[in-house]
């Protein structure tokens, strides 16, 4: 009987070294690690730093001196009724986004499973335009179609000079409806991709128990697609919380008195409207605070889905 030699040096030379198993992952997340830390590292850094400062106009131009005030900026953004009403707006809308663009995600990724060939590759280029369109462009196009005087859609629906940008919760639909045309591709293509995933025997074996199409959707297909449901969601909810380009463009800045603000857009003003760097900053840091419990959701759902998958 023979064993293996235990000196190293006569090991196969092929024969790769073995790291620890909880050291390889991180070895693996270096390369990304070294761009993303200064990438993203440093701004966040600046963006605390300045919120704990009264940085204003007088201090950029060096008239007066920066003044270290602690916590008294996020005092005065807590204890103002106008960033609750941003907030509680803020988070209104993004559910409204997030509901509107599961649905049509989901239902056309349901078309795309039934549709032909040609059907489908016209339906997913079209949905691809759509998806890398910039925001800036996407909400100007959309701006003129609505226009009250030249806008496509008033003369479709033969309203003449109807303004769609006056009323709050108008304005808030067409802004909703330019996010959802910009965000829907992104569930389609991913619950598209997992509908395919699903074994055609369990899809077989739901009809032959006499299942309709509505039953075998809600009772076989979603609960099968429940990890990518979960991580759609959470990835729509980070992109619509922090919605900035559209409403900005497509409202002027806000709206009449600033009545569709959303927060990224009250940061946006305070900081470089009025001037209130470190207040502007304030609220971009307690905005990255609510973002980055979402993201630890987010990474939660794809470590669970990851697993169960």
């Amino acid at each position: 009987m023979t064993t293996a030699p235990a000196d190293p040096k006569l090991r196969a030379r092929g024969a790769p070294p073995r790291l620890g198993g909880g050291l390889r992952p991180w070895l693996y997340l270096l390369p990304s690690a070294a761009v993303l830390l200064p990438l993203f590292g440093y701004p966040l850094y600046m963006l605390g730093l300045l919120s704990v400062f009264d940085y204003r106009q007088a201090q950029v131009s060096g008239g007066q001196p920066t003044r270290f005030v602690g916590f008294g900026n996020y005092a005065t953004i807590l204890g103002d009724g106008r960033f609750w009403s941003v907030l509680w707006q803020t988070l209104a809308f993004a559910a409204a986004l997030v509901v509107v663009t599961l649905a049509v995600g989901a239902a056309l990724a349901l078309v795309l499973t039934r549709a032909g060939r040609i059907p489908r590759l016209l339906l997913s280029l079209a949905a691809m335009a759509a998806w890398a369109a910039p925001a800036m462009t996407g909400a100007t196009v959309w701006m003129f179609l609505f226009d009250a005087d030249l806008g496509l859609v008033n003369q479709v629906l033969g309203i003449e000079g109807f303004n769609w940008f006056y009323d709050r919760w108008v304005t808030f639909c067409v802004v909703g409806a330019t996010v959802v045309w910009h965000s829907f591709p992104f569930v389609m293509v991913t619950l598209y991709a997992g509908i395919q995933a699903i074994p055609g025997s369990v899809l077989e074996a739901a009809s032959l128990d006499g299942a309709s199409a509505w039953h075998t959707f809600w009772r076989v297909i979603v609960p099968m697609l429940r990890p990518l449901i979960t991580i759609v969601v959470i990835q729509s909810i980070i992109w619509d919380f922090k919605i900035f380009t559209q409403i900005y463009v497509m409202t002027n800045g806000g709206g009449i008195a600033g009545q569709n603000s959303v927060l990224n857009v009250y940061a946006y003003q305070t900081a470089f409207g009025s001037s209130e760097y470190g207040l502007g900053s304030a609220i971009g840091v307690i905005m990255t605070l609510i973002l980055l419990v979402v993201a630890l959701f987010y990474i939660r759902a794809i470590h669970r889905g990851g697993e169960r998958l």
